[in-house]
């Protein structure tokens, strides 16, 4: 198995997609460097999400859009392939997830934009540097994300609910990782809401939709951030005929400094 420590830059990650050497969760992995969620839809229906993102900045903070056709998001990267330098995709035919493929140079098209969306693993090494512990980072695990009762704001045939990630903290460090993460705000900002999963429509924290399960412990709350998985709950009710997206976890790492 690669050894992370290798993995300290953007570029350093996205080579090693590339080369299909790492296929794994991204959290941890080139800490001072920004990442994000990718969606990738024709260019018939990317203004209806490009609308759906500006509705919903919270789950959907665009970081960048290319040109049509283009697999090159220059402003955010150099030496970049979308169609490689993920760990893994993705791939969505009339709403239904039909592949995981960790390449997909065979599947693009002229037809093609994409979209770069905030990730909130761009905050996780300031809320280390703040002693701020991340529970999925320290079992090597992927973020927990649960599918919620929040609604978005519908745009064009884009509509869904909120997708949030989770982190488990005592209420010391839950107010900490508030004053850290509300500074990034092009990485999903502060909470949206802290403990009673109940009252978003979660009806068992340990059994997340997306990622993995981490404990809560005696004495700490779930606090939940939106997550840029929400698109992908969009794609399901918006059916396109064809769309690419990140695998829950698997993200683009720019060259940008978070």
């Amino acid at each position: 198995m690669m050894d992370i420590k290798r993995l300290a830059t953007g570029l350093d990650v996205r080579l090693a997609c590339r080369r299909g050497e790492w296929t794994g969760p991204t959290a941890g992995l080139a800490p001072k460097y920004a990442q994000a969620n990718v969606v990738i839809l024709p260019r018939e229906w990317a203004f209806d999400f490009l609308l759906f993102c500006q509705r919903n900045p919270r789950p959907c903070p665009l970081i960048a859009v290319t040109e049509s056709g283009s697999w090159q998001p220059s402003s955010v990267a150099s030496d970049v392939d979308l169609r490689t330098d993920l760990p893994k995709y993705r791939v969505w035919r009339d709403g239904q997830l039909v592949d995981e493929p960790t390449d997909v140079s065979n599947l693009w098209r002229d037809d093609l934009v994409s979209f770069l969306i905030g990730c909130s693993f761009t905050f996780e090494a300031a809320l280390l540097e703040a002693r701020v512990p991340v529970r999925h980072i320290e079992l090597g695990r992927n973020v927990p994300m649960f599918r919620t009762n929040v609604p978005c704001v519908p745009a064009g045939r884009f509509s869904g609910p909120l997708v949030v990630s989770m982190r488990p903290l005592k209420p010391a460090a839950a107010i900490r990782a508030v004053e850290v993460s509300s500074q990034f705000t092009g990485s999903h900002g502060s909470p949206v809401h802290i403990g009673f999963p109940g009252q978003i429509g979660i009806a068992d924290i340990t059994k997340p939709d997306y990622g993995d399960s981490v404990p809560v412990h005696d004495g700490e709350l779930p606090v939940f951030w939106a997550c840029g998985v929400t698109p992908q709950a969009a794609l399901l009710e918006a059916k396109p005929p064809f769309a690419i997206t990140h695998a829950p976890g698997c993200m683009f790492v720019t060259d940008q400094i978070a």
